[in-house]
Formats: structure tokens, C-alpha cells, sequence
């Protein structure tokens, strides 16, 4: 009844964990006490009544938002404003013109039409673990394109060096018949919480240049950042800002970016490609009309941007509430005795639950032993009403998970941690 790929399709919606644990039960301390809390979602619930409050204010929806031509592609307002928040904040070498942004209903569908356009069916993208894990749904589902998971030997994942493990990835996915098309890296990374040198962006630039391959930076999280341990205290740094001359052809070089994370406004869907390559905007555009975003999000996401001086003090507001939430988190855990890794941005903190694992994983355990000891782990995690994923970003060590500390309020934050 149904065709292969929809066949295939459906049955990914039975992958264990594949989807929010505990989305049919969810915690309110009226109407569920008893439902699970999840660490699972990255969702900036900190500053939701800022944004609410400003858009019931500030946001108004003209007669053209109910039209097609005021909202497609991001109509002709949201890509100016837009273009004129990244120069502000992204420092890139050369300015960022509403002409290479496209925007869509969200950086999935924006991975989708991506994918779709650099790559054929059973090619590769390039990532190297830990990794966001939906990136298999967002290029895989429609585009059929594959992860090819680089392993760094548990070497630092953000520094230079890791641009042999993409190398030997790289070389070892041809045999295998699996050609890649692109390099995908998450800056601020995710899970890890950590911005990316300067130093690492150029040696990765350069890396794609000299095989041939595409660079997708997906900067959602460009201003989620804040400076607390030393080692890793550098800020944001886009691949925009740094000169591509002699590192990489334009062409091959696309950014990310959207109001999901930064505007705790994922429920806006508003997600852009920004690239100079016209070619590639021309192949996403002839798809954009099963992803055009809404006008009334356009309108809402418009006005947010255009006033730069509640994006200035809406920033700096995030920045200290995650800081405070982050540490309130990383202090509960370790009370606890998990360790979690050093961090500067992102939602989320990456902590080792190894020492939890039953039973024991050995060093030379394979990857269905460990998936059985996470998963019995994310179980009883579950019974005790919180819930988080197993497995999902695919790290080099059994027992990591992510866990999201923004999601939620301060005292559901503290119940969920407590149990």
C-alpha cells in the first residue's frame, strides 16, 4: 500500500527513543505532578515571557501577512533584518546581504533543502561525534543522504587536530561507497556546550577546500554563549568572520542560523540558509514552496529583529539566566557525583553516566552492549519521571548524555534534578 521510502519512513517512527521520552505524559504540577520532566528538548523556557511579552506589544500583523508573496522565502523585510543582525553580531568579513538569505519553516526544513540540493541519494555528510543526533532524520528522512561519523579517538573534538579524524572518515567512506558531499559542524557546539577556535574553523576550512566538499555551519546557538570556565572562555566566533582567502572557495561555505534558540522562539519555524553561492539558492528555492514560513511568524520575527535594542538587552538577560541555570545544574550533578564537561554556551550540559551503567560496560564492549546498558539506564531514568536519550549523540563513550537545563523553570528544574 504504501511506497518503499514511505514504508521506510513510517518505520523509523519505531526506533527505540527515536522521539521525546515521555511526550505523552508530560509534567505539570497542577494538572500531571506525576508526568516526566524532559532534559530532552532544547528549548529556551528562561525567557519565554520576554519574547511573549514583546511580541503582544511590538508585533503587528498587517493585512499582507495573509498573503503568499508577504512571507515567501522570509518576504522582502525578515532577510534585511536579519542580514543586519548577523553583521551586527557575526562580525563577518564581508557583509551579509539579504540576497544570500532564504529563509523556511525552521533549520530542519532548511537541513532538508540543503541536503536535498548539494547531494544524491546514499551520499554522505560529514560530522564528527558528539553530535546533535536528529541530523540522521533532517538529511536522511526525504534527501536519504548518510551520516559518516568521524571518531577522534578521544581527542579534543573542537581543536584543530580533528581534522584527521575527518580525513581518515573521509577516506574510509569511499570504499564503502558512500561519496561526501559536505562537512557539518555545530557552532556553539551541540552537545558539548563549547564555541569553536578560530584556529580549528580555519584548519576545517581548509580541509574542505583541499577535498573537494562543502562546509554547512550551523550556528544556531551563535548567542547563547557566556564565558565561565578559563580554558574554554573564548566567545563566538562565526565562520563569516574569518577571511576565506586561500582557505575556501565561497562558493562551498553556508551558515545557519534562525530564531529558535537564540529568541527562545522555536514555535516561530523561522529558519535561514545564508550563502553566496547562487547556484544553491536557485536549487532551494525550487523546492521552497513546501516550506515557506507563515507571514504572521514573519511579521512577529520581523519585528523582534528590527529593534535593536531589545535584541541587546533580550541577549544579555538569556546570557546571565542560562549561566545561572547551568551552574545551578552542574552543582547538583556533581553533588551527585557526575561529572560533566567544561562549558561555555548551548542549553545543555554533557555529563557522564557511565559509573551508572549496569552492568559495567568493558573497554572492549561493542556498540549493541552499550546501546542495551544506555537504554536499561534511560528506563529507569524514565520510571522515575524524567526523561532524556540514549544514545542520541552518537559520543565515543558509553554512558555520556545530554541533559537540557533551559527547558524549564527553576522549580521543575530543581524537581526534575531531584529525581
Amino acid at each position: 500500500m504504501l511506497s518503499r521510502r514511505g514504508a521506510a519512513g513510517a518505520a523509523t517512527l519505531d526506533i527505540p527513543w527515536r522521539f521525546a521520552p515521555g511526550a505523552n505524559n508530560r509534567y505539570d504540577p497542577v494538572s500531571n505532578p506525576g508526568g516526566v520532566i524532559s532534559f530532552a528538548t532544547s528549548e529556551n523556557a528562561l525567557m519565554l515571557d520576554e519574547i511573549h511579552d514583546f511580541a503582544q506589544q511590538h508585533a503587528s500583523i498587517p493585512a499582507l501577512a495573509y498573503t503568499y508573496r508577504f512571507s515567501t522565502e522570509g518576504g522582502p523585510r525578515f532577510p534585511v533584518a536579519m542580514a543586519a543582525h548577523m553583521n551586527e553580531y557575526f562580525s563577518p568579513v564581508q557583509s551579509v546581504e539579504a540576497e544570500h538569505i532564504i529563509t523556511g519553516t525552521g533549520l530542519t526544513a532548511m537541513h532538508e533543502l540543503l541536503g536535498f540540493s548539494i547531494a544524491d541519494p546514499g551520499d554522505g555528510i560529514l560530522v564528527s561525534g558528539p553530535v546533535y543526533g536528529r541530523f540522521e532524520l533532517d538529511f536522511g528522512n526525504t534527501s536519504a543522504l548518510r551520516m559518516v561519523y568521524a571518531n577522534v579517538h578521544g581527542a579534543d573534538a573542537l581543536a584543530p587536530e580533528v581534522v584527521s579524524s575527518f580525513q581518515e572518515a573521509l577516506d574510509t567512506a569511499a570504499p564503502r561507497g558512500v561519496q561526501v558531499k559536505a562537512l557539518l559542524i555545530v557552532n556553539p557546539h551541540n552537545p558539548l556546550g563549547r564555541t569553536y577556535p578560530a584556529q580549528t574553523l580555519r584548519a576545517i576550512m581548509a580541509f574542505c577546500e583541499h577535498n573537494s566538499i562543502h562546509l554547512i555551519s550551523d550556528e544556531v546557538y551563535a548567542l547563547s554563549t557566556y564565558a565561565k570556565d578559563v580554558k574554554f572562555a573564548q566567545g563566538f566566533t562565526s565562520v563569516l568572520s574569518i577571511d576565506p582567502a586561500g582557505l575556501i572557495d565561497t562558493n562551498r561555505l553556508h551558515v545557519l542560523y534562525g530564531m529558535s534558540k537564540d529568541f527562545a522562539a522555536a514555535g516561530l519555524r523561522l529558519g535561514c540558509l545564508v550563502t553566496r553561492n547562487a547556484a544553491l539558492r536557485r536549487a532551494v528555492s525550487c523546492n521552497m514552496r513546501f516550506h515557506n514560513p507563515s507571514g504572521l511568524s514573519v511579521a512577529i520575527g520581523t519585528a523582534i529583529l528590527e529593534d535593536r535594542e531589545f535584541v541587546a538587552s533580550f541577549t544579555a538577560l538569556s546570557r546571565q539566566r542560562l549561566l545561572s541555570a547551568r551552574d545551578y545544574t552542574v552543582s547538583v550533578l556533581a553533588e551527585a557525583g557526575v561529572r560533566c564537561e567544561p562549558a561555555n554556551a548551548g542549553f545543555f550540559v554533557f555529563m557522564d553516566l557511565s559509573p551508572w551503567l549496569s552492568p559495567p560496560l568493558s573497554q572492549t564492549a561493542n556498540d549493541d552492549e552499550r546501546q542495551s546498558c544506555e537504554f536499561a539506564l534511560a528506563e529507569k531514568l524514565l520510571d522515575a519521571g524524567v526523561g532524556l536519550h540514549p544514545g542520541e549523540e552518537h559520543a565515543e563513550r558509553a554512558g555520556q548524555f545530554r541533559l537540557v537545563f533551559s527547558s524549564h523553570d527553576r522549580e521543575t528544574l530543581e524537581l526534575g534534578l531531584a529525581r
